[in-house]
């Protein structure tokens, strides 16, 4: 069965950070592809950033590049989303999602589109004040 389970959520004044953690358990951690995703309310969920199974390919939202940092830690089966400069329009809820990829997967042609990933954490709601 597969797990990811999200954490570091908050509220935090605008200019602020976070960082969202993702533990993920029940598969081979290390051949999947891992993003974050994002959705506020009655807002379609959008691609915050992502990153490939090695670890060595990111991608980001244009709206959080130079912002929002994602890294991965293989060996302990977690990855994370550093979140600087915080602005009100961050908010939201805060989705990590995994799916098995290798090089000249479609993944690496939408990287930052949910219909490529197929398992889902629960989120962590993060809120930003102005």
């Amino acid at each position: 069965q597969v797990q990811l389970v999200e954490s570091g959520g908050g509220s935090v004044q605008a200019g602020g950070s976070l960082r969202l953690s993702c533990a993920a358990s029940g598969y081979t951690y290390s051949s999947r592809c891992m993003g974050w995703f994002r959705q506020a309310p009655g807002k379609e969920r959008e691609g915050v950033a992502a990153i490939n199974s090695g670890g060595g390919s990111t991608y980001y939202a244009d709206s959080v590049k130079g912002r929002f940092t994602i890294s991965r830690e293989n060996a302990k089966n977690m990855v994370y989303l550093q979140m600087d400069s915080l602005k009100p329009e961050d908010t939201a809820m805060y989705y990590c999602a995994a799916v098995f990829c290798i090089v000249g997967a479609n993944w690496y042609r939408r990287p930052l589109s949910p219909g490529e990933y197929n398992y889902w954490g629960q989120g962590t709601q993060v809120t930003v004040s102005s």
